[in-house]
């Protein structure tokens, strides 16, 4: 394939319609190959564009290569697949921005869907390389039937995402929608960022069915698996406070509370299958009971606050639910909650002192003591609890008012 001439790059000032972004550490062998095929592309679809290439420190002439056949390099200094990403968009000059791997997996020449897609309004549009073809060899089995599938199904579980390849390097999107979505991470978690912002944003997205081709480099990529992986899936629960708090905490809530319950009243005997014998369920069970049900009221609290903080640091739109909830549950709201259950706790231990007082303070049988003074502390503890929790979302609260 022909060298193309640096003349051809668009002058400032000339409209550019889309900007085909690469990043790049060390990609002398597969670089040219790749902005060779963009170009191409863009001139045989006479589409007014560019490329440019986000360098983030390679030694191997990557670079040179890259201005040397008319493309425009943007150098980074911070090290990462989302700074050198960010960077190389942020300067470039197109309505739409079409990124892609260095390494020739994705072919360049062949953009049509995802240039028909952005032009028909799509905000952002995804490769996807399952619903296309993977070549032999293009992608480890492990990223094939584990990472890729599992982090994709726990993308669209947690965000309720449309997109099935939430890993695919080869997507478009407009700049508008870029700028949008605020991305903020450097690593390869960048990939995952931009898909659940654009969904939580309401952004209108995409797929389209691609190839992915055997890596053209002789060296190992600078993908791991396992870290990169780990690091992905992180960000996933990071951001998703329902998944990470509350619905554990709804679940050890409501389990520790029914247990509590039954447990105040008396102890419960289970039969074993098959058996004559049976499994007593009494004070010392309660004690876990109350347990749990505390710790499940404190990752419910912490999903609040995570939701909370989100929405104020404008990583996570406000949902509607939480605007709805901020109507009725207010500073005053959450302080009376706060009293009663603190009320109704020192009324228990009232209660457990008044039988220690009339048994001359002396021992007291302690399955029937603790059956009392234990849904006691955990009243004054959940009450303790929302008083300040309650003060605390108030001030993260301050700035959304």
């Amino acid at each position: 394939m022909p060298s193309v001439d640096p003349s051809s790059r668009p002058e400032l000032g000339t409209a550019v319609e889309f900007s085909i972004v690469m990043p790049c550490l060390d990609e002398a062998e597969t670089l040219g190959t790749c902005i060779r095929k963009a170009q191409l592309f863009l001139r045989s679809h006479a589409i007014a564009g560019e490329v440019v290439i986000g360098d983030n420190g390679s030694r191997d002439g990557s670079p040179e290569i890259a201005e040397k056949l008319g493309a425009r390099v943007v150098h980074v200094a911070e090290r990462g697949y989302g700074s050198a990403l960010r960077a190389a968009i942020a300067a470039a000059r197109g309505r739409y921005v079409i990124m892609g791997d260095s390494d020739d997996s994705y072919d360049f020449s062949s953009l049509q869907d995802f240039v028909a897609k952005l032009r028909a309004g799509c905000d952002l549009v995804m490769g996807n390389r399952f619903r296309g073809e993977v070549l032999p060899n293009a992608m480890p089995r492990l990223h094939r039937w584990l990472g890729n599938p599992v982090l994709s199904g726990l993308g669209q579980l947690f965000f309720r995402s449309p997109v099935g390849d939430f890993h695919c390097g080869l997507r478009g999107f407009s700049k508008a929608a870029f700028d949008a979505m605020d991305l903020g991470t450097t690593g390869m978690e960048f990939a995952s960022e931009m898909v659940i912002k654009a969904t939580l944003l309401g952004l209108r997205v995409e797929e389209v069915p691609i190839v992915l081709r055997p890596d053209g480099r002789s060296r190992p990529p600078h993908l791991r698996s396992w870290r990169d992986g780990w690091r992905h899936l992180r960000f996933m629960l990071l951001f998703s406070p329902r998944w990470l708090f509350l619905v554990p905490g709804v679940i050890l809530f409501a389990i520790g509370l029914a247990a509590s319950l039954i447990l105040a009243m008396g102890p419960v005997w289970l039969p074993i299958h098959g058996t004559v014998a049976r499994i007593g369920l009494d004070v010392h069970t309660l004690v876990v009971s109350s347990l749990l049900c505390l710790v499940g009221y404190q990752l419910v609290i912490f999903a609040v606050f995570t939701k909370v903080f989100a929405v104020t640091e404008h990583l996570h739109p406000m949902p509607p639910t939480l605007a709805r909830l901020f109507e009725y549950v207010t500073l005053e709201v959450g302080l009376v909650c706060g009293v009663l259950l603190c009320v109704g706790g020192l009324a228990a231990l009232g209660i457990a002192f008044a039988d220690w007082a009339r048994a001359g303070f002396g021992p007291l049988e302690p399955r029937q003591g603790m059956r009392l003074v234990v849904p006691a502390a955990l009243l004054l503890m959940l009450g303790i609890q929302t008083l300040f929790a309650s003060f605390f979302l108030s001030i993260l609260g301050l700035r959304r008012r």
